[in-house]
């Protein structure tokens, strides 16, 4: 369970991260980024970013190599916006978690097709 710090940090790292991104990579060349999660380390020094990258496949590809290589410059930003003692070092992962939800609202939607009026 995080404390109340763990979780401002966060929120702050959260905003920090979808701040640079925005400056950082445009839109057309990765797809549209966005920033679905923070996880941080317990002794605030790593932060797992998870993220989602809407788009065409290829795009997603894009995104992420570009993600990856932004990493020093979104590291360099959260480290001037988030003053802390140690800034975390950032790694990024694919969030497929509003994917796995769009297809569970369409699985509910073909079954409630499928069922007798009643």
């Amino acid at each position: 369970m995080a404390n109340h710090r763990q979780e401002r940090v966060r929120e702050l790292l959260k905003r920090a991260v979808c701040e640079a991104i925005r400056k950082e990579i445009p839109v057309g060349d990765g797809g549209l980024i966005c920033v679905n999660d923070v996880e941080m380390g317990g002794d605030l020094r790593t932060a797992r970013v998870y993220i989602s990258i809407l788009g065409k496949p290829d795009q997603q590809k894009i995104g992420l190599s570009l993600l990856h290589k932004a990493r020093p410059f979104i590291q360099e930003y959260v480290a001037r916006e988030v003053i802390l003692k140690y800034t975390p070092q950032l790694r990024f992962s694919l969030d497929d978690s509003i994917e796995r939800g769009n297809r569970v609202l369409k699985l509910i939607e073909e079954l409630e097709k499928g069922m007798p009026e009643k």
